[in-house]
């Protein structure tokens, strides 16, 4: 296959260069990912002035904008050729339950299937990660079959795996996304002028995290695959609320 590769660590992150040389060893691979990082970037797109795309070699670039812009740019005109997937990581530090609104990550993927292609998500669940090739190998392995599963062409896996070596991983899971509490306060602190600054807190601890979550498996040394769509319309809340908006029919 002919993969995309991007993330939002940046482009000389050690989570994509370990991600590409596994990719590298059975697949073509183009590489298009921000020159820096832009972790919480979630889903947006720089439309208030112009990007750059500066090419470090053959199908090699790094983009002066967010994830969701490098996948963008890769698939409507920047890369001769279109991928046949987008894979996006591996992340240093995981996305789970509610991250997956403020992830990069996440986001780069879900540009690459809003787009029309297969997409993938992967991150270590440590911000200082040990075991890039765990999380590498987790991919290759799920690839060697993904073309043959129904729903890749519609769905995003995103995936987040233990930060232990590959010898000690039990397997995968297919999971749900859990969910956390709320995120605690914002830091203020003073610039050297006696200005408040704001610093967004940590985010909340898990609150929905029992057997079937992501954050579960996770935990007890499973890689966890989490289906996700695009589509966010919450489809068993369209009767009642058919029901309940006002009828305007005879209004003038």
């Amino acid at each position: 296959m002919h993969i995309l590769v991007s993330n939002d660590d940046g482009y000389r992150a050690q989570g994509i260069s370990v991600l590409v040389e596994a990719l590298a060893v059975e697949h073509e691979i183009s590489i298009v990912a921000p020159e820096r990082n832009c972790s919480g970037a979630s889903n947006s797109l720089t439309l208030d002035r112009g990007l750059r795309a500066c090419q470090l070699e053959d199908n090699v670039y790094y983009v002066d904008g967010t994830p969701t812009d490098t996948v963008h740019l890769a698939l409507t005109g920047l890369l001769k050729d279109e991928p046949d997937m987008v894979v996006s990581g591996i992340n240093a530090g995981a996305n789970m339950g509610d991250d997956v609104l403020y992830s990069g990550t996440v986001a780069a993927a879900m540009e690459g299937r809003h787009l029309g292609l297969p997409a993938i998500a992967v991150s270590m669940n440590s911000y200082v990660p040990d075991h890039f090739e765990t999380g590498a190998k987790a991919v290759v392995q799920l690839l060697t079959t993904l073309n043959q599963a129904s729903f890749a062409s519609s769905t995003i896996l995103n995936i987040n795996v233990p930060d232990i070596p590959w010898n000690e991983i039990k397997g995968f899971k297919a999971t749900r996304l859990g969910s956390r509490h709320k995120a605690e306060g914002v830091i203020i602190q003073d610039d050297p002028r006696g200005d408040p600054m704001y610093w967004v807190g940590p985010p909340g601890a898990e609150q929905d995290a029992g057997e079937g979550t992501d954050f579960h498996a996770v935990s007890n040394n499973y890689v966890s695959v989490t289906p996700l769509q695009i589509d966010l319309t919450r489809y068993d809340s369209l009767a009642e609320l058919d029901s309940w908006l006002p009828d305007n029919t005879n209004n003038k």
